[in-house]
C-alpha cells in the first residue's frame, strides 16, 4: 500500500491542525526570538486558565516585565494535563489527561530541557485484539495473521482507507493552490467520502478504530478535507509511530511553569464575564464565593471553547469569531487506569504489552513501563461513541467492563485485579470536552479563533498548528505573548 510520506509533520500533528491551505508552521525559536522589551511593569495582563497554554503565557510575559494576573477555575494548573498518584500503591502513576510528546514536539521538549525533565519512549504498539482474535504484531506485519475485514491489504493495521481516496490526494499539486473540488471537501464528512470512494463497510469501521486518538469522534463528523491533506502533506502515525511521555509524569512541567510564577496565579476563580473596549478590558470572576473583577490594558483568553460558550462576552466578538465559538467540534474521551498485584502482561504467552483492540477500551496498554516493583497500571484510551457509552455508566459498571475487557486480553486477570479509575473528560466542569477537531464546513475555524480582537488575545489548543497536544498548547501561549509584546502597549 503506497502513500505519500513527508519528513516534515506526522499526520498526527496535521489532523489536528488547521485544514485550510497555505499551512505555515512557525519554528520554536522564531517565537523564542523576541528579546526582553522593558515594558515599565505598567502593563497589567490578564490571563485566563492556567493549562499549559495560559500557563506558558503568564511565564513568557513575567519573564518580559509585564504585570500578569492568571485566573484558573481548578485549583491546580495543567488544564487537561492530569497525572493521577494518590489512587495508586507503590508510587505508580497514570496519565489521565494528555499523554504522549513525539519526536518533534518542540515546545514541549524545550522547556522540559528548560526545566530538567526528562522524555522517554513509550512502548510502541506489539499487539492486535479484533473480532475476538489476539494477534502479535510481529507475526502480523510479517503477513503471517491477516485483519478480519474485508477490503483490508495484509502488513498494515493503519492507512488502509487510503486507496479509497487516493484520487482526492493525487489532486493536490500544491498545499498553497488546492483546487475547488478538493476545498470543497471540507463541506462532507469522512464517512461520506470513504463511501463515494467505493470503501467496504469493514474498512470505514476499522478507520473508526484506527483514527481514535487523532479525532475523538466519528468519521461521520470529521472533515474529509482534513483527512485529504493529511495523507498528501503527512508522514503516517501507525503502528511505529514512537512516542514519549514526560519521567514522572506530564504534570510536572505544569508544576514547573506554576512555581515560577506562583506570585501571579490564583486559582478556584472560574471567569463569568469578559468585557473589552479599545481602552481596557475587565474580566469579572468568583473567588471564595464572592464576585469580584480586575481590570487590565490586556486579556489573553485560553480556556477551552467548550467553555468560553458559557461565558459571558460584553460586546459580543465579531460574527465569525462567534460563530466559531459557538460550533467549534470536540470529541469524546475516556480514560480507565487499572493497577494489577502483578505485571500479567509480561507474562509467557502474553498478546502484548500495548494492544490496539476493537473493544469498549479501544488502546490498552502498560503505562508503568518506566516504573519499578511487581505492581502495574493498566491504562486505557477510549474515544468517540464507545467513550460516549462508558460516560453515561457509573464508576462501577465502567470498571467493570475495564476488568472484563482486560480478561479477554490477558485471560487469568481476576486473581490480580486491584482497582482502577475513570476519567471522562466530557463530563468535567471545565471542560466538558476532550480536545477540539476539525468538523465539517471548519477548515477556517482555527485562524478565526486564534486572531486577536482589540485589546484580547486568544490562545490554546484549538487555536494551534499542532491542535489536540500538549505541544499546541504552549504553541499557542507563547505565540499569545508574543502578540502582546510586539505591540509595545
Amino acid at each position: 500500500m503506497k502513500q505519500k510520506q513527508s519528513s516534515k509533520i506526522s499526520r498526527r500533528r496535521f489532523l489536528r491542525s488547521s485544514t485550510a491551505a497555505g499551512l505555515v508552521l512557525t519554528p520554536l525559536h522564531s517565537l523564542l526570538s523576541v528579546k526582553n522589551i522593558d515594558t515599565g511593569s505598567t502593563k497589567s495582563i490578564v490571563v485566563i486558565g492556567a493549562g499549559l497554554s495560559g500557563i506558558s503565557c503568564g511565564y513568557e510575559l513575567v519573564q518580559h516585565g509585564y504585570d500578569v494576573t492568571v485566573l484558573e477555575a481548578r485549583s491546580r494548573p495543567g488544564g487537561r494535563v492530569r497525572t493521577y498518584r494518590d489512587p495508586f500503591a507503590d508510587n505508580l502513576y497514570a496519565e489521565m489527561g494528555a499523554e504522549y510528546v513525539n519526536e518533534s514536539d518542540q515546545f514541549v521538549r524545550s522547556y522540559c530541557d528548560k526545566f530538567g525533565l526528562e522524555v522517554l519512549p513509550a512502548k510502541q504498539y506489539d499487539g492486535i485484539y479484533l473480532r475476538g482474535k489476539r494477534y502479535v504484531m510481529a507475526d502480523f506485519k510479517h503477513f503471517k495473521q491477516a485483519l478480519p475485514y474485508a477490503g483490508t491489504e495484509g502488513g498494515n493495521l493503519f492507512g488502509q482507507e487510503y486507496p479509497y481516496i487516493e484520487r482526492w490526494v493525487t489532486m493536490i499539486k500544491s498545499i498553497d493552490d488546492l483546487p475547488q473540488k478538493v476545498l470543497d471537501l471540507d463541506n462532507i464528512s469522512v464517512a461520506e467520502l470513504l463511501k463515494r470512494g467505493g470503501a467496504p463497510k469493514d474498512v470505514v469501521e476499522l478507520y473508526t478504530y484506527t483514527n481514535a486518538t487523532e479525532s475523538t469522534a466519528l468519521p461521520k463528523n470529521m472533515s474529509a478535507l482534513s483527512m485529504v491533506l493529511a495523507n498528501y502533506q503527512a508522514s503516517a502515525f501507525s503502528e511505529n509511530t514512537v512516542e514519549g511521555r514526560i519521567f514522572g509524569g506530564n504534570d510536572q512541567l505544569a508544576k514547573k511553569f506554576a512555581k515560577i510564577i506562583a506570585a501571579n496565579v490564583h486559582y478556584n476563580c472560574p471567569v463569568r464575564k469578559i468585557k473589552h473596549s479599545k481602552d481596557e478590558i475587565e474580566v469579572f470572576f468568583e473567588e471564595s464565593g464572592r464576585r469580584t473583577s480586575i481590570k487590565g490594558d490586556r486579556c489573553v483568553i485560553t480556556m477551552p471553547v467548550s467553555m468560553l460558550r458559557r461565558t459571558a462576552i460584553e460586546p459580543y466578538f465579531p460574527d465569525d469569531k462567534m460563530h466559531c465559538i459557538r460550533e467549534q467540534s470536540y470529541g469524546h474521551v475516556m480514560k480507565i487506569a487499572m493497577q494489577f498485584k502483578r505485571r500479567i502482561w509480561d507474562e509467557s504467552g502474553s498478546i502484548g504489552q500495548r494492544v490496539f483492540t476493537d473493544t469498549p477500551l479501544l488502546r490498552v496498554y502498560h503505562h508503568s513501563i518506566d516504573q519499578p516493583g511487581p505492581r502495574g497500571i493498566l491504562l486505557s484510551f477510549t474515544s468517540g461513541a464507545d467513550a460516549m457509552k462508558l460516560g453515561r455508566m457509573s464508576e462501577n459498571r465502567r470498571l467493570k467492563v475495564a476488568h472484563d475487557t482486560a480478561e479477554k486480553l490477558w485471560p487469568n486477570t481476576q486473581n490480580t485485579w486491584e482497582s482502577g479509575i475513570s476519567k471522562y473528560w466530557n463530563e468535567d466542569p471545565w471542560l466538558r470536552a476532550s480536545y477540539s477537531l476539525a468538523g465539517v464546513g471548519q477548515k477556517d475555524f482555527r485562524d478565526i479563533l486564534k486572531r486577536p480582537e482589540g485589546r484580547v488575545h486568544f490562545a490554546g489548543e484549538h487555536t494551534s498548528i499542532y491542535r489536540a497536544s500538549m505541544n499546541g498548547a504552549i504553541e499557542s501561549g507563547v505565540r499569545a505573548s508574543q502578540e502582546i509584546i510586539k505591540t509595545g502597549n
